[in-house]
């Protein structure tokens, strides 16, 4: 062998890098207002603290990668302590691209309220790309007297660009508990051609977004009645049982989903939504 055929020989070829990020974080009510007690990041996914401007401490997370994309790995985990008020939303739309391998992106996400705390999570939408492969989870330990919003929306391709989700995996698992007692579950699989799948009329009925919105905790049930005043045709809202009231919305694209969504969340918060929303 001489050095020219060496040089044709091939070389192994290395797995792409994989995206891998952890947040831990824990809250705590000081004489009023909410601090941060304990914040533990490292990896691709970090914690950023806006001025705080009153009673509820702002969490606005980052995936520095830039997007989630086959074999990537998310893990959240934020604690309210007695009395604290923590409202975690994300710096922009998370996006899921075209999964390069078989293995989904991973993202886990745990909140836990102690008595009398409150936890609103507020993300921003979560777009779904053509071939995109996304696994999420999201845990909820509440105490008898926490509360907890947690809105989820979800938005399959850009329809302003022409993009459609015509191939892909999505799925999605909510478990939420008050005082150790599963008292909500709900989970959603869409696999193959997703696109097809939301033009049933059992699924999505040509929707290309949605959300999901919960809330749990003392009082949910007097929300009911005005929420439902605030639902167009393609959204619904139930009270699954005492303190526990769920809502599911359907649109054509990002933009209605978003002006249905605003006047929900700021009745269900009382307040205005976090800044990042309107940047």
């Amino acid at each position: 062998m001489n050095v020219s055929d060496s040089l044709t020989l091939p070389r192994p070829t290395a797995p792409p890098p994989r995206a891998q990020g952890e947040v831990l974080l824990s809250v705590q009510a000081v004489d009023g207002p909410t601090r941060l007690a304990h914040l533990r990041q490292q990896g691709s996914l970090k914690a950023l603290f806006p001025r705080p401007s009153g009673p509820v401490l702002d969490v606005v997370t980052l995936i520095t990668a830039g997007g989630l994309t086959s074999g990537d790995r998310m893990r959240l985990e934020a604690r309210a302590g007695t009395g604290a008020r923590l409202r975690l939303t994300t710096q922009a739309a998370e996006r899921a691209y075209r999964a390069a391998g078989d293995p989904p992106a991973l993202v886990e996400s745990r909140l836990v309220a102690d008595e009398g705390a409150r936890i609103d999570w507020l993300p921003q939408e979560t777009i779904l790309y053509d071939g995109a492969r996304l696994n999420r989870r999201l845990l909820v330990d509440l105490a008898p007297s926490a509360t907890a919003l947690l809105v989820e929306p979800l938005i399959f391709g850009r329809l302003a660009r022409g993009e459609q989700v015509r191939e892909g995996s999505f799925r999605d698992r909510w478990e939420v508990r008050r005082a150790g007692r599963l008292v909500f579950a709900d989970a959603l699989h869409l696999q193959g051609d997703m696109g097809r799948a939301l033009d049933r009329a059992a699924v999505g009925g040509g929707a290309r977004a949605m959300a999901s919105v919960l809330l749990v905790g003392p009082g949910a049930a007097s929300h009911l009645a005005s929420v439902r005043a605030l639902l167009p045709g393609s959204g619904g809202a139930s009270l699954i049982e005492d303190g526990v009231l769920f809502l599911r919305l359907l649109a054509p694209d990002g933009f209605v989903l978003r002006r249905m969504l605003v006047p929900l969340i700021t009745r269900l918060t009382g307040a205005a939504l976090p800044k990042v929303w309107t940047l």
